[in-house]
């Protein structure tokens, strides 16, 4: 992993869309259903995710959901 990835930086929604692959409703749907990093607000009208906590997110879903590992 990079330097980029590995530091704890705040992100826009549009930068979680773009790694994720999904889009806004998806996302808030996974996060009330407790599969996906909730947003830190950092004012009333701004939410930004932690980026080590979208990394950690984006590996577990290449392992696969409900611990089934895929086979390399």
């Amino acid at each position: 992993m990079s330097d980029a990835e590995t530091s704890d930086r705040l992100i826009k929604l549009d930068e979680v869309k773009r790694r994720v692959g999904l889009g806004k409703t998806m996302i808030y749907r996974l996060i009330g259903e407790g599969k996906f990093p909730s947003p830190y607000k950092v004012d009333d009208f701004a939410s930004r995710w932690s980026n080590r906590e979208i990394v950690a997110w984006i590996d577990d879903v290449k392992d696969g959901f409900e611990g089934k590992k895929r086979k390399v």
